[in-house]
């Protein structure tokens, strides 16, 4: 009971559709709960030392609780902080940050440490966006930075191995490689943030990967209409604004891949301009195409986008210059109904399942020799699934648990280093009542870990 009142107090907040990316300055905001409960405690401090004038400015308050109450005055701490080494230190005595430069490069031996991203090289390799747990993780911690989890290895490794069988033949132990996995786990257990590590990963090594960070945004939203032509319902905004993301980082692969598929692309209803004029209903690509010329045709004919969509997951399947990995995120929304309904009669509708949709149809299937990632989120509320769905083979699901208690120690030593908890305050049984009272969810212990600065 108390968990769902704190998981219900964690997601409440302002809600964006757009994409979650970081400033490159350090002016990050907590949540609102925080900020009262802070202002609260500074005014009992302030009556209770006397303080003269009552109307003196919050933000020059500069005492030595001035990190609890002001986040302009942490920031500058932090900042102060950087210059002192000592500080990095983790359970038992431990690095708290490891020194290894690249995600490729880290080993078992740098679990239960964090690993440092800048801000410029993360928005640079992940321009579609992060997400919104790592985001929030980052504004409260102020500081760029994701615990290095057993989890992720693994999950590094299996697709490292499909692609260097060499390697992995020394080393796998006997254990099976997936080319297609699910990642599912309990509520804030780290599924986003290994899917985001991984393509971070997969693009530093070269890699072809389309990411899309938020699976929801395939079907809600926008303009939708019933294909005569396929029977399916086609989303020309979505589609387009799929394109757009799948260019940001890909382009200079794309335009040296050819296109293997010559077929002409089917046209249909553009967004708010209708069907093509004397019944055009598809569009040839010139000989000689490249992929980039394919996603650039959908995204300046409206009328295209679709198509191109559809089309460009069978040409993904056929790349074999380079490894080629799809990665979607929220990706149980694509198992339940969307937001759009079809007319039934004049007082009633039906909704319709995202598998009706083409573009969902297009890249929902994973019973197929492609490199394929998909995580379930529960912050969308879609529900319980059954455990054997459709289009995923039997077993593709990988769980990811929540924290141990060796992981919930070092992130309670690196909420302690980013002053989100007093040292007066810390100690190791408190981090033990932490972890024991969350269960392990991340969410939830940096939320607990305000309490602990309180005291």
């Amino acid at each position: 009971m108390l968990r769902t009142i704190l998981r219900r107090a964690i997601a409440t907040g302002p809600r964006s559709d757009g994409p979650w990316r970081l400033t490159a300055t350090a002016s990050y905001s907590s949540s609102k709960d925080t900020k009262s409960t802070m202002k609260k405690a500074k005014k009992n401090i302030k009556s209770k030392k006397g303080e003269a004038s009552a109307a003196a400015d919050d933000e020059s308050y500069d005492g030595p609780d001035a990190d609890l109450f002001d986040d302009k005055a942490r920031a500058r701490r932090l900042q102060a902080d950087e210059s002192d080494p000592s500080l990095d230190v983790g359970p038992n005595g431990r690095p708290l940050f490891t020194s290894t430069p690249t995600l490729a490069q880290l080993t078992t031996m740098d679990t239960c440490s964090y690993f440092k991203f800048k801000t410029e090289e993360l928005n640079k390799v992940l321009p579609e966006g992060l997400p919104l747990g790592m985001v929030r993780e980052f504004e409260e911690a102020m500081q760029s930075a994701v615990l290095v989890r057993r989890s992720f290895l693994d999950l590094r490794d299996n697709f490292r191995r499909v692609v260097d069988p060499p390697l992995g033949s020394a080393s796998s132990k006997g254990e099976k490689v997936k080319k297609q996995i699910v990642l599912d786990g309990p509520v804030s257990s780290g599924k986003s943030t290994a899917l985001a590590m991984l393509v971070h990963w997969a693009r530093e090594e070269g890699w072809l990967v389309l990411y899309v960070p938020r699976g929801k945004d395939w079907t809600h939203g926008g303009f939708f209409y019933k294909n005569p032509q396929t029977g399916l319902w086609d989303t020309p905004v979505q589609a387009e604004n799929i394109l757009k993301d799948f260019l940001k980082f890909n382009e200079s692969h794309l335009k040296q891949l050819l296109c293997q598929i010559s077929d002409p692309i089917p046209l249909g209803e553009g967004a708010g301009v209708g069907w093509m004029k004397d019944g055009i209903d598809s569009m040839a690509m010139p000989e000689g195409s490249t992929l980039y010329d394919l996603v650039d045709t959908g995204i300046k004919h409206t009328h295209a986008a679709v198509g191109v969509v559809v089309r460009l997951r069978k040409e993904l399947s056929l790349v074999k210059d380079i490894p080629v990995l799809i990665a979607i995120d929220q990706y149980n929304n694509w198992f339940t109904f969307s937001e759009y309904e079809e007319a039934v009669t004049v007082r009633s509708t039906r909704p319709i399942h995202a598998k009706e949709l083409s573009t969902v149809k297009a890249f929902r299937f994973m019973i197929h020799d492609d490199m394929m990632v998909g995580a379930f989120s529960h912050s969308t509320a879609v529900g319980k699934l059954r455990q054997d769905l459709p289009d995923v083979p039997s077993d593709a699901r990988m769980n990811l648990p929540r924290y141990t208690l060796d992981e919930a120690a070092a992130v309670c030593h690196y909420y302690l280093r980013q002053r989100l908890i007093r040292r007066e305050a810390f100690s190791e049984e408190n981090c033990k009542r932490i972890y024991y009272l969350s269960n392990g969810n991340g969410a939830e212990m940096r939320w607990l870990a305000t309490f602990m600065r309180e005291q």
